[in-house]
């Protein structure tokens, strides 16, 4: 009988805790916590749901820019990005017309960010107006930045309690997670993605430069993306290809019923038309305990082989898991994640997500340990008929004994900026 099976993982693996008197999962819970403090204010975590990500077909070719106008904002079914930050702000503006203008502001700052080229100029006796780092003309880099509100803006301040996205909401607290709250929601969120790292830390200074005053910092994480390797979809830390199934970016009616909201429909109110769930979520990886795992072990818990990706009943990574084929349950488990995330049926087809996660690496923690783990990003239509309903099909997976959510939120991806007079927002605060 496996560890994972028998209810004690880790013993068959040689854990030394378990000399000791103490679970594996006793232990991740310690770690977690010690993890979650380490991690402060600058971190959010998790929902593993099997799907999205930068899927190896029907994806647009990576562009060095991106057209800032249009009914979508940036970011979304854009080419995923080597590099990304995720910055939460609680908002210090006060009353609607500093909202007004605070959001005006990110409008114009993120239009000039992502053009590139030459920052406008105050003259010898100015500030500079551009932090200097990506050089004289700064290069657009595949810059993208993606605003999204949370369901504090929808309190007493700001008058928009009636505005609010139907399923907006503070994140929901999943079994198995060790969230930090001081690490979750925000006010606002800045999903800021670029082709290198100094261009996501130009854009992120640039934008609080110009809101200096208007908002604060709740947490902040950064992340990246392998290149693939050696094809197919980049891989997570556990060593596991990511978002295999995300749905085709490119099949604008496929996104039309998956991941943008439609204003008037159950109950959204008409300014949401456009726009996405954005889910951003925190999972700290135990790596150390993971790799003493035996692969036949780690492909079991996923239902995919390690190496190719592809599915337990298949050769390669993009073959579809044939779970007819495997009426017993003995090839792909029947707590398998991918089996759990995406059981492929009629009735679970419009639950899928698109996913657009990233890894991440925070050194060590007081203990330690290694401190790394997956920066999980998903955008859907409806939050409880996609993400929730995924992560509650996921509760009490094998996969739990080796990651632990910290952090994060729900968010709402505004609608994008469909001219030159128009600005993010506008729909919901005009």
């Amino acid at each position: 009988m496996s560890a994972r099976r028998d209810g004690r993982a880790g013993e068959a693996e040689g854990c030394p805790f378990h000399a000791r008197g103490m679970s594996r999962r006793g232990l991740i819970g310690g770690l977690a916590a010690a993890g979650t403090t380490a991690i402060g204010v600058a971190a959010a975590a998790t929902a593993h749901a099997e799907a999205p990500s930068d899927a190896p077909s029907g994806s647009p070719a990576a562009a060095s820019s991106y057209p800032f106008e249009g009914v979508h904002q940036q970011g979304v079914v854009t080419p995923k990005q080597s590099h990304a930050a995720f910055v939460a702000f609680d908002v210090t503006a006060t009353g609607h017309g500093e909202l007004v203008g605070l959001l005006r502001t990110i409008t114009r700052e993120t239009r000039i960010l992502t053009a590139g080229g030459t920052p406008p100029s105050e003259g010898l006796l100015g500030t500079d107006v551009d932090d200097g780092v990506l050089g004289a003309t700064p290069p657009a880099d595949g810059l993208t930045v993606t605003a999204s509100v949370g369901a504090s803006l929808f309190d007493h301040r700001f008058g928009l309690a009636a505005r609010r996205p139907r399923h907006l909401r503070r994140m929901d607290e999943f079994p198995n997670d060790a969230l930090d709250r001081a690490a979750c929601d925000g006010d606002l969120l800045l999903q800021i993605c670029a082709d290198h790292s100094d261009a996501v830390v130009h854009a992120l200074r640039q934008l609080t430069r110009a809101t200096r005053g208007q908002m604060q910092v709740r947490w902040r994480m950064s992340g990246w993306s392998s290149p693939p390797r050696p094809s197919g979809s980049s891989r997570n830390l556990l060593g596991y290809k990511d978002g295999t199934a995300n749905p085709d970016v490119t099949d604008t009616d496929l996104m039309d019923q998956l991941v943008w909201t439609r204003g008037g429909q159950d109950g959204e109110p008409g300014w949401v038309d456009g726009g996405s769930y954005h889910v951003v979520r925190v999972i700290r990886m135990f790596v150390e305990f993971w790799d003493r795992v035996s692969v036949r072990e780690q492909n079991n818990i996923f239902g995919r082989d390690k190496v190719t990706g592809a599915p337990l009943t298949g050769t390669h990574e993009l073959d579809t898991p044939d779970f007819t084929a495997d009426p017993t349950q003995d090839v792909i488990l029947s707590n398998a994640h991918i089996r759990l995330a995406n059981p492929r049926t009629p009735g679970t087809e419009d639950q899928r997500i698109l996913r657009r996660s990233f890894n991440y690496d925070l050194g060590t923690d007081a203990n330690g340990d290694l401190d790394m783990g997956h920066l999980f990003v998903a955008f859907n239509q409806d939050l409880d008929r996609q993400f929730v309903t995924i992560q509650r099909r996921l509760a009490d997976e094998p996969l739990v004994d080796y990651v632990s959510p910290v952090g994060g939120g729900y968010f709402f991806a505004l609608p994008g900026v469909r001219d030159s007079s128009d600005w993010l927002g506008r729909g919901l605060l005009a």
